[in-house]
C-alpha cells in the first residue's frame, strides 16, 4: 500500500501516527545490528520507515539493501530517499528500477546537498538542477507507480534568503506531482503550525508530516543546529547549555522536548510525526510511550535476523562489561563502536566542506607548502580561526589541558585532527570532562590522531614500534596501505565510565574497522579542499600531492596514569 494512501486514511480517522527514519550504517557489522534494531522497533507500529540516500548515490547499494529488508523481510511500508545531486538520468533510473525490484513504491525526492568540494550547486550533464525536476521526471516516466514525497522547510531553505520566493518554489515542487510532504526537523512547534496553516491556505492539500528528532547529545544537537540554522527556542537552548556535561540529562531533555512538541502539534490538529532516529532506539521508544502512541515502549527480546548476503554477527551484548541497553546510550560520532548501527551518526547525511571557495580562502588561505599547513593547524589550535576542513567547530574545552603540546606537534609537522588528555577518575559531573549520570567517575586514555607527511613517517613509525608495550597505533595512507600493532580482532577503549548501579560504560573506542571507515573521509577532504581552487593552480596541485604523500596515524597511550607520556613518541 502506498504511503500517501495510508496518510490519507489516517487523516480521515484523525488518529495520531508516526514514522521513523534510518540511515545506512558505515560498517557491515553496524548494518547487521541495525536489522535487529529495526525488527524490534517495527513492533512499535510505525506507519512507514524511510531510509536516507547519500549525495551522488554514495550509499546507493546499502540504501537499496536496507530498503529491501524493511519492505520485504520486516513488512514495513518503506520510503526510499533519492537525491539528484550528481545523479544523471541513468543513475536515477537505476535507483528507481532497484526500488521497483525490491517492491518499494514510495520515494522522497530531494535535491540533496552540494557536491563535496564544489563552490556552488550545479547539475551534472544529463541530470537535474532542483528537486522539482526530479519530481517531474519520476511522474512523467513512471506515472503513478511511485508515491512521491518532497521535503518542506517551515523556516525556508537556508540557501534562499527570500523566504516568500522560497515558499513559491516549494509550492511549485508540490504541484509538480508530490503526494506527501515531510518537513525539516522541528524544534519550535509554533513555527511549524504557522507554516502548515500557510500551506493549507495556499491550496496544498497533500498530507504533511512534521519531522522530529529527539536530541541525543549536546554535541550532535549543536552541530545540527549550526548546519541547518533551524530555530531553537531560547528556553530549550538554555536548558541544554545547563545540562551539556550530563549526557543522560541531555537525552532526557531531548525526550521531554520532543513529547511537548508532538503534543502541541496534535492540539493544532497535526497528527503525524516523522521521527529521525539516527539509528538509535531508546529515546524514540520513550517519546512514543509518553505520548501513548504504542501499547508498550519495552523492546521485545533481541534476536539475530538472518538476511540474504549477511551473517549473524555478535550483537551489543557481546561487548564485555557493557549492558545491551547501553550499546550506544552515549553516542560519540565516529568514536563510537563501529559495530553500533549509529556509528558515525554525526556525519550520516554527508560530511562536506561548508564554505564556498571564497569563504575557504578567507579562512584557510592559499596553502602551497607544508609550512602553510602547519601554521593553519597552529592557528586553529590556538583559537585564531573557527574551523578546519576536517572540523567545522572550534576545539572543545578539554583541549585546554593539552593545547600547548598540540601547538608544538603542529609546528613540528604533525597535523592534529583529534585528541584528548588522559583522565584518571574525574567526577562525571565535571563541567569540562564529565559525561553520563551524576555520581560516577570517568577515565580516558590520551590519544592523538594526525596527518604525518611522508618525510616524517618512517622515523615516527620506528618510535611507535619501539614503544609498543605502552602505545597502540593505527596508520594508513590514501593508497590503502595499513599497519597497526593492535590485534586484528580487538578494539582499544579510549573512554569509559563507572556509575552507581550500572555496568562499566565504554562509549568511545577505536579499532581497525572504525579507523578505516574514517580514513576514506579524512583523505577525501584533502581532495575536496583542492577542488576549491582552479584545477591546475599551485594550491590544487599541492593539496592533492599532500593527500597522496601523507599518512593518517592514530596514537593511543594505554597508560592513563601518566598524563604526559604520549608526547614522547612525537619528539
Amino acid at each position: 500500500m502506498k504511503v500517501s494512501d495510508k496518510l490519507r486514511q489516517a487523516a480521515d480517522s484523525k488518529r495520531p501516527y508516526f514514522s521513523m527514519e534510518y540511515f545506512p550504517p558505515k560498517t557491515e557489522q553496524g548494518l547487521a545490528n541495525l536489522y535487529d534494531r529495526i525488527e524490534r522497533m517495527s513492533r512499535l507500529g510505525p506507519m512507514f520507515v524511510a531510509v536516507t540516500w547519500g549525495a551522488g548515490g554514495a550509499t546507493a547499494q546499502r540504501t537499496l539493501e536496507l530498503c529491501g529488508a524493511c519492505q520485504g523481510i520486516f513488512g514495513i511500508e518503506t520510503v526510499m530517499h533519492l537525491t539528484c545531486t550528481n545523479m544523471d538520468k541513468a543513475k536515477v533510473d537505476e535507483a528507481l528500477e532497484g526500488a521497483k525490484d525490491a517492491g518499494i513504491q514510495n520515494i522522497l525526492a530531494l535535491r540533496g546537498d552540494p557536491p563535496r568540494g564544489s563552490e556552488y550547486w550545479t547539475a551534472c550533464e544529463g541530470g537535474f538542477e532542483h528537486a522539482v525536476d526530479l519530481v517531474r521526471y519520476i511522474r512523467e516516466k513512471y506515472g503513478n507507480y511511485f508515491s512521491i514525497g518532497v521535503a518542506g522547510y517551515p523556516e525556508g531553505h537556508i540557501e534562499n534568503q527570500n523566504k516568500e520566493q522560497d515558499f513559491e518554489y516549494f509550492v511549485e515542487k508540490v504541484e509538480a506531482g508530490a503526494d506527501f510532504i515531510v518537513s525539516q526537523l522541528v524544534y519550535d512547534a509554533e513555527t511549524f503550525v504557522s507554516w502548515e496553516r500557510k500551506c493549507r491556505a495556499r491550496g496544498i492539500e497533500v498530507p504533511i508530516v512534521a519531522g522530529v528528532l529527539p536530541i541525543q547529545s549536546y554535541q550532535s544537537f549543536r552541530r545540527l543546529a549550526f548546519l541547518t540554522k533551524v530555530r531553537v527556542p531560547e528556553d530549550l537552548r538554555q536548558k541544554l547549555e545547563a545540562a551539556k556535561t550530563n549526557d543522560q540529562a541531555v537525552k532526557d531533555l531531548g525526550v521531554e522536548h520532543a513529547v511537548a512538541t508532538v503534543r502541541r502539534l496534535q492540539e493544532a490538529g497535526i497528527m503525524g510525526v516523522h521521527l529521525t532516529t539516527l539509528n538509535l532506539e531508546h529515546s524514540v521508544q520513550r517519546v512514543l510511550a509518553a505520548l501513548e502512541m504504542v501499547e508498550s515502549h519495552e523492546a521485545p527480546p533481541g534476536s539475530s535476523v538472518a538476511l540474504a548476503g549477511t551473517s549473524a554477527l555478535p550483537g551489543p551484548s557481546a561487548i564485555q562489561g557493557v549492558e545491551r541497553q547501553l550499546w550506544d546510550d552515549f553516542p560519540n560520532g565516529r568514536w563510537g563502536d563501529a559495530r553500533s548501527p549509529a556509528f558515525g551518526n554525526a556525519d550520516a547525511y554527508g560530511a562536506m566542506l561548508k564554505f564556498d571557495a571564497q569563504g575557504a580562502s578567507r579562512v584557510w588561505g592559499h596553502p602551497q607548502t607544508q609550512s602553510d599547513i602547519s601554521q593553519l593547524f597552529v592557528r586553529f589550535v590556538r583559537g585564531e580561526i573557527p574551523s578546519l576542513p576536517w572540523s567545522d567547530e572550534p576545539l572543545m574545552g578539554e583541549t585546554e589541558r593539552i593545547r600547548e603540546e598540540l601547538v608544538r606537534l603542529n609546528e613540528l609537522g604533525y597535523w592534529t585532527l583529534a585528541s584528548q588528555p588522559a583522565l584518571d577518575g574525574v567526577s562525571s559531573s565535571d563541567e569540562t570532562h564529565g559525561w553520563g549520570p551524576r555520581g560516577g567517575y570517568v577515565y580516558q586514555k590520551a590519544f592523538v590522531e594526525c596527518f604525518v607527511p611522508g618525510t616524517l613517517f618512517p622515523a615516527f613509525l620506528s618510535r611507535l614500534q619501539s614503544a609498543s608495550e605502552r602505545i597502540t597505533f593505527y596508520a594508513a595512507n590514501r593508497q590503502g596501505d595499513f599497519m597497526t600493532n593492535a590485534q586484528q580482532s580487538d578494539g582499544t577503549a579510549l573512554t569509559w565510565g563507572v556509575f552507581p548501579g550500572r555496568a562499566v560504560v565504554q562509549p568511545t573506542l577505536i579499532d581497525k574497522m572504525s579507523f578505516l571507515a574514517w580514513r576514506a573521509e579524512a583523505f577525501q577532504t584533502w581532495r575536496d579542499w583542492a577542488a576549491m581552487f582552479p584545477l591546475e593552480s599551485d594550491e590544487s596541485r599541492f593539496l592533492l600531492g599532500t593527500a597522496n604523500d601523507c599518512w593518517l596515524v592514530n596514537v593511543i597511550d594505554n597508560d592513563y596514569k601518566i598524563s604526559d607520556a604520549i608526547w614522547r613518541v612525537f619528539h
